[in-house]
């Protein structure tokens, strides 16, 4: 026997013995309360990974640098002869432990992608339908897949560009002296960026498959997502040549349109309301 749930004049067929089983209310301030200690332990994992990774802060640091700059540890400070060598340059006392800060953070962050994604199912959990706990447990995984992906995509394809571009676009005026601070803030904000950016397409298949919305209502509302995206990309990429924030955005809008477009053909028949969860936990 199945039971049907009325949204918005489209009807959805539940099947019967499909509801949350730990279905009850709680009270708001129990509520917060669980949502941070969720939080709490996204952040404690993270920052015990930053701890771990910290001692070889300087090593991360030269082996990103040199692998989109020119120049090695060996030859930096330069000489006359190696003037060519985009060293990095400190100009003020915090600059190298903020770097050192920042490289740890990016580790943490990525591994703690995917436990935002569990702490989410936790505290979710007592509302979701069965169907529903298992498309969460199944992007817990997939969550860090595409954090490492993203960080790859960065890596292999946009810093290269965008560095190459920037030695190119000043050379005919000056010889850049590149600031730690600022050119490592900046690739390693592009790396968690796009380590955050690569869960688009996790992030709408989940709420789709979940009855959340639906791809038809995603399409509709494309050039709304378009705008958002190019908004956060030029708000998050710190880049005043522009070109940092429009290859961000166009990564966004990829991931999102080719989504939308995997689901046109893997669920053709996906429906044009969405469902409504009854007894859902309050």
């Amino acid at each position: 026997m199945a039971e049907s749930t009325e949204t918005g004049g489209t009807a959805v067929n539940e099947p019967a013995g499909s509801q949350p089983i730990d279905d009850s209310e709680m009270p708001l301030a129990e509520h917060i309360e669980e949502m941070i200690k969720r939080l709490g332990i996204v952040l404690v994992a993270m920052g015990v990974v930053s701890g771990v990774v910290f001692p070889f802060a300087d090593d991360i640091i030269n082996f990103l640098w040199y692998s989109f700059l020119p120049g090695s540890p060996t030859v930096c400070p330069v000489t006359a002869d190696q003037a060519s060598a985009a060293c990095p340059y400190v100009y003020d006392p915090l600059s190298l432990v903020l770097a050192r800060l920042k490289a740890a953070s990016l580790a943490g962050f990525v591994v703690a992608l995917p436990l935002f994604v569990y702490q989410t199912y936790r505290f979710m959990r007592p509302g979701l339908y069965p169907t529903e706990r298992r498309y969460y447990l199944a992007a817990v995984p997939m969550s860090l897949v595409l954090a490492l992906v993203g960080v790859g995509f960065a890596f292999f394809l946009i810093l290269p560009v965008i560095f190459q571009y920037f030695l190119g676009y000043s050379k005919p005026v000056a010889e850049i002296a590149f600031a730690l601070g600022d050119t490592f803030g900046l690739m390693t904000l592009l790396l968690g960026f796009f380590a955050l950016v690569f869960q688009i397409p996790l992030f709408v298949m989940l709420a789709i498959m979940m009855g959340i919305t639906t791809r038809a209502w995603l399409a509709s509302k494309r050039l709304y997502f378009w705008g958002g995206f190019a908004g956060v990309a030029f708000l998050f990429s710190p880049d005043p040549t522009g070109m940092a924030p429009v290859i961000v955005a166009a990564t966004m809008i990829g991931l999102f349109e080719g989504t939308l477009l995997l689901l046109r053909w893997t669920r053709p028949g996906d429906r044009t309301g969405c469902r409504s969860s009854p007894g859902r936990r309050s």
